[in-house]
Formats: structure tokens, C-alpha cells, sequence
């Protein structure tokens, strides 16, 4: 069973539109026919659906080229409100709360904070990540993020692993401070060890739609 079976298997009772909305953030630009396949929906009971998140305005069209003859493919994509959907955690009063620290203690007072967090991390997630196995520790590490809101997963790619995270419920906080997501790639690297290296391949403050991250074993 792949990923997206597992998920979808825990989605059974949610309504249709957060299921079609928790698809595409996870799985990027969509079209109607392939909502349509993976929920296991009528081609006209998708239409239907896209219409109604349409006029929610939570869903957007956008133009896929095609090479050759033939008209450009639709897909969908969230808007800025759709993603709003998911949780980010206090982002509003997050900021502010970085720009208050920022401006009593200064940039080392905030680098303070940012350690301590990770200090803080490092702990439970190296309890939580206890598997022999790098395969079990990134099945467990993605678990712990999953629960933390990043909708984590791991997949392999070639002889690399990939930890891919759809949503950042933290990223009003990483704009407003870097540190967080530097602080967390020394996080993950902590928690695999020296078996791998930890490389941020895809950044979603950086225009991608989420962070990847490749786990690469390191040959003895």
C-alpha cells in the first residue's frame, strides 16, 4: 500500500472538499480527472466538488502547457485562503512575539531562543526516533512531524530517502526569522546521526510548494 492510500484510508470520514483539499496540497496542481480517480468519485460528482471550492474561492485554475497541438490542461491549485485551511500555528501573534524579542535582546537574544528551542527538540525527538533502522528512524521522525502539523512522509528515491513535508504550520514565523528552519535541518541531521547527510532539497520559503529533504547514506 503507498502513501497515499494510507492517508486517504484515514480520510474515509472526512467530508469530500477536505479531502480534495488535503489531495492537492499534498500532491501539488490537479486535475479534475485525477480527484476524480483517487477518491474514488463519479468524473461528474469531482466536477461537482471543484465547482463548490471554486466558489468558496479556496481552490484557483491553472494552466498547464502542453507540448504539441491541443488546448492547455486545467489544473487546480489552492488559493491563499485554501491553505489558510490548514493550521498554522498562532502565526499572527507568533510574529510578533519574534519582533518583540528581536527588539529588546537583539539578534543574539533571538539565536538564544532558536537553540533553546532546538535543545528542547533535540530531546524528545531523539526519544521518539529510537529505531535501529534508518528506515525506522525517518518512519518515526516523519510521525513526530506529522503530529506537529507538517504532514511529513517518507519516500525513496534511488538509494536516497526523501522526508517531504506538504505544510510548514510555522512558516509566518520562519519569514520572520530563518534561524527556525536552519535550526531545524541541524534538528533532522541530529537525529539520523552520521550513518546519512541531510540536505534541504526543496524550500517553501524559496517559491517551492514544500520542504524536501534528501537523506543520503554515507559509505564507511
Amino acid at each position: 500500500m503507498n502513501n497515499a492510500s494510507i492517508v486517504f484510508d484515514n480520510l474515509n470520514a472526512e467530508p469530500t472538499a477536505d479531502r480534495i483539499l488535503f489531495f492537492i496540497k499534498s500532491k501539488g496542481p490537479t486535475s479534475t480527472a485525477a480527484l476524480s480517480k483517487a477518491l474514488e468519485m463519479t468524473s461528474e460528482a469531482a466536477r461537482q466538488q471543484v465547482q463548490k471550492l471554486i466558489a468558496l474561492g479556496l481552490i484557483e485554475g491553472q494552466q498547464e502547457a502542453i507540448s504539441g497541438v491541443g488546448r492547455p490542461r486545467q489544473n487546480w491549485v489552492l488559493t491563499e485562503a485554501g491553505n489558510n485551511r490548514f493550521p498554522n500555528t498562532h502565526a499572527q501573534l507568533t510574529v510578533q512575539l519574534i519582533g518583540s524579542i528581536r527588539q529588546l535582546f537583539g539578534e543574539e537574544g533571538l539565536e538564544r531562543l532558536i537553540l533553546q528551542r532546538e535543545d528542547e527538540s533535540r530531546n524528545s525527538y531523539l526519544q521518539a526516533c529510537s529505531g535501529k533502522s534508518l528506515h525506522e528512524k525517518l518512519k518515526q521522525l516523519a510521525a513526530i512531524r506529522s503530529s506537529e502539523g507538517y504532514m511529513a512522509r517518507v519516500e525513496i528515491d534511488g538509494n536516497d530517502w526523501l522526508l517531504i513535508e506538504d505544510h510548514c504550520p510555522i512558516c509566518a514565523a520562519a519569514r520572520t526569522c530563518s534561524g527556525f528552519c536552519r535550526s531545524e535541518l541541524q534538528l533532522f541531521q541530529d537525529v539520523i546521526g552520521d550513518v546519512a547527510k541531510v540536505t534541504r532539497e526543496q524550500h517553501l520559503l524559496y517559491d517551492a510548494r514544500r520542504c524536501v529533504y534528501r537523506i543520503t547514506l554515507i559509505a564507511k
